[in-house]
């Protein structure tokens, strides 16, 4: 076997990251956000106060929010309604944190950030400022991460005002195994 070119080395290193994403998030959650967001919300804080004009509520200090496999621990959490339709959510915090079990035979999606905001017309979920996402080992970090579930994409920038800022990802060892094995299984079809 000869040995892979550098361009063919750049595409298996751009694929084996754009995979790491995918596995971090993307097949697991749209299945899983669609069974949680037929659950009630539950959530608990030292304070509530409901703008009905305004058309949000917000909860404040030690705010816990479960939703299925859905958890969220935010110093402040605001729900935008419409009626009774939740339009977004946006956890605060230093930093909000959000966990979910997508897939049973996976590890949870564990995410971290400043600010974590979903969008639910969009079906967005954007984690803001000192943005880190888990699962299963592998990780991205950056100053922003944007997860698209239905289109099953995932973006992660850096503060570009910030000298050195950068974006990380960690992949590990299994999960290139992993790769390689459904690759290989793939092009044996």
């Amino acid at each position: 076997m000869l040995p892979a070119r550098p361009e063919q080395r750049r595409r298996s290193r751009r694929w084996r990251a754009s995979t790491l994403l995918f596995c971090l998030l993307a097949a697991g959650p749209a299945a899983a956000l669609a069974d949680d967001r037929d659950q009630p919300i539950h959530i608990t804080a030292d304070q509530a106060l409901r703008d009905e004009k305004e058309g949000m509520t917000v909860y404040s200090g030690n705010v816990y929010m479960n939703q299925g496999t859905m958890n969220i621990a935010a110093d402040r959490l605001t729900i935008y309604h419409r009626a009774e339709e939740v339009e977004r959510v946006i956890a605060e915090g230093a930093p909000a944190r959000m966990q979910q079990q997508p897939d049973p035979e996976k590890g949870p999606v564990k995410a971290r950030a400043r600010v974590i905001t979903y969008y639910r017309a969009e079906e967005r979920v954007r984690l803001e400022r000192e943005a880190h996402i888990e699962r299963d080992g592998a990780t991205v970090e950056g100053d922003s991460i944007d997860y698209l579930i239905a289109e099953q994409l995932v973006k992660a920038d850096s503060d570009q005002d910030q000298a050195g800022s950068r974006v990380t990802v960690v992949i590990p060892p299994q999960t290139l195994k992993e790769d390689e094995e459904e690759r290989g299984a793939t092009d044996g079809e």
